[in-house]
């Protein structure tokens, strides 16, 4: 008998850059391969480090290009980016968004009234 334990994948936001510079939002599914009675897990994922941040509720970061390819988890309040395309998402409590987009335009990124803590997580 198999039984399942969870969720075969979780899905992120990410941000990347087309090759003309504009960037843009797309989801991401990062799968579920090992499955146990203690949830479920992905394979193992590159990271370079780990740096925790806290901005105030009335952060706003112009338009910017990444400084580097990182995850970036909300740990406690949602905040707001927008694509040089014009999508504009909130990124809630818990969710994780995957930024790309090292070259052009770049985003703009805010604050929605709270202050907020994350975690950013460098990858190669």
């Amino acid at each position: 008998m198999i039984r399942s334990y969870g969720a075969t994948a979780v899905r992120i936001h990410n941000i990347f850059a087309d090759e003309n510079g504009d960037t843009h939002f797309r989801d991401i599914d990062i799968d579920m391969i090992e499955h146990g009675p203690d949830g479920s897990t992905s394979g193992r994922l590159p990271a370079t480090g780990i740096y925790f941040r806290t901005t105030p509720a009335d952060w706003f970061f112009d338009w910017h290009p990444a400084t580097r390819r990182q995850y970036v988890i909300n740990l406690d309040a949602p905040n707001k980016i927008t694509a040089s395309d014009g999508e504009t998402r909130i990124i809630g409590v818990g969710e994780i968004i995957l930024i790309e987009d090292l070259h052009g335009k770049g985003h703009l990124s805010q604050a929605v009234g709270q202050m907020r803590r994350s975690v950013m997580i460098p990858i190669d």
